[in-house]
């Protein structure tokens, strides 16, 4: 392997995030796995591993890391803040076209530099090779009980964010006491949804089939985890077919709501398309016999598939309510509001667990490719622009939203 040398940038996007794509002790790994690799970080005064961390680690800090050949993030670099020239790897949140992110994708046009997004990182199935979405899965749940503690005024458990770790958060959940017949819905099988199942597992709450969650009586909390073929069922007959179902949603709805109507918490785990069906509407939530009074929405699609997901909230302020009648942010503790919480960045809420779980998989998945050999091009595939200061192929539908900023 050729020399390499490799800079974790300080995060400066407001409000700031805490988190590193690489902590102390795989920057150490790392540097000793792949020969020729020199690590350099860039000092931060409100990153949650500390600057001596990695000075301990025998990794050295700088603050000018302009030669460097790679410089890595976790969010969005500030435009004053980009070198010109480099590749740069971090979650640009362009491919999307987002709005407040074009100017972002101008400059790194005219800066010549090589975005390569963690989002479009994937392997030869298709499949992402690297995310966050774990650990927002665990945080997420976390957040979902915290807020039915709240919701029916049960218990009280301590904000993530104020823990050091995942085990003092885990040592939280002690005080969770949930009623006998408690019921919870999930939706959502990929990484999000295996990182809920995760404190799922510490909890006292039985896993029962869809059918029994609607047949059989428990005297014990209980969840079920759907499937898409699930909560989705065909206009002319009831039926679903996976493939069928990503060609031709508009042929599908959603049965989420007839579940929800017997459960007390819904856990959303999912990934949703903006073509697919919606899975709870204005309708569905003004039933009398709507029962479900908490919404986890982990997966945070505002103004998109649930209903009562009218906006993101905050660390700071994790939920709100929302009246299912009236239709309007309200009080979490008026009798018809569901209490919805739409945290959009949970794994800032640990980022020393969040990091490492992040960067073992950057070390395992993406290092031997961008320092080494990639003979599937998924590199090349996962570049928006180049050190031309163009855009590759597979992004080049980004043209106007970049140079009309």
């Amino acid at each position: 392997m050729k020399s390499v040398t490799l800079g974790i940038i300080r995060e400066g996007k407001t409000p700031p995030d805490f988190r590193v794509p690489l902590t102390p002790a795989q920057c150490a790994a790392a540097q000793s796995q792949f020969p020729g690799l020199t690590i350099l970080v860039q000092p931060s005064p409100i990153r949650r591993v500390a600057d001596k961390e990695y000075l301990d680690a025998g990794i050295e800090l700088r603050e000018d890391l302009s030669v460097c050949d790679i410089l890595l993030g976790v969010k969005e670099v500030p435009l004053d803040m980009l070198i010109p020239g480099k590749t740069y790897l971090f979650f640009s949140h362009t491919i999307k076209k987002q709005p407040h992110n074009a100017k972002l994708l101008k400059a790194i046009l005219e800066k010549k530099i090589r975005l390569i997004d963690y989002e479009t990182l994937r392997g030869t199935d298709g499949k992402r090779l690297i995310g966050f979405g774990r650990y927002a899965g665990i945080v997420g749940a976390y957040e979902g009980f915290r807020t039915f503690g709240k919701k029916h005024k049960l218990y009280e458990l301590k904000s993530p964010s104020d823990c050091h770790d995942r085990s003092e958060m885990e040592r939280e959940m002690k005080k969770i006491v949930l009623p006998s017949d408690f019921r919870l819905v999930v939706t959502g099988f990929g990484r999000v949804g295996h990182g809920a199942r995760e404190i799922l597992s510490i909890l006292p709450v039985k896993e029962v089939s869809a059918k029994d969650f609607f047949t059989v009586k428990f005297s014990e909390p209980v969840f079920v985890h759907l499937d898409t073929h699930e909560y989705y069922e065909r206009h002319k007959d009831g039926g679903f077919e996976k493939r069928d179902f990503y060609t031709n949603p508009d042929h599908y709805f959603s049965v989420l709501p007839s579940f929800l109507r017997r459960s007390d918490m819904y856990m959303a785990c999912h990934l949703w398309a903006s073509g697919n069906p919606p899975l709870i509407e204005r309708h569905d939530l003004e039933v009398a016999d709507w029962k479900c009074k908490v919404i986890a929405d982990i997966s945070c699609d505002t103004n998109g598939p649930i209903a009562s997901t009218i906006r993101a909230s905050k660390i700071a302020d994790p939920d709100y309510g929302y009246h299912r009648l009236h239709h309007i942010e309200c009080d979490l503790a008026e009798p018809e509001a569901i209490a919805v919480m739409a945290i959009d960045n949970l794994p800032c809420e640990l980022p020393r667990d969040s990091s490492e779980d992040f960067g073992q998989e950057l070390v395992k998945h993406i290092f031997p490719l961008i320092l080494g050999e990639d003979p599937d091009n998924i590199i090349w595939k996962a570049s928006e622009t180049t050190l031309d200061g163009e855009l590759t192929p597979h992004f080049e539908y980004l043209r106007d939203y970049a140079l009309n900023a």
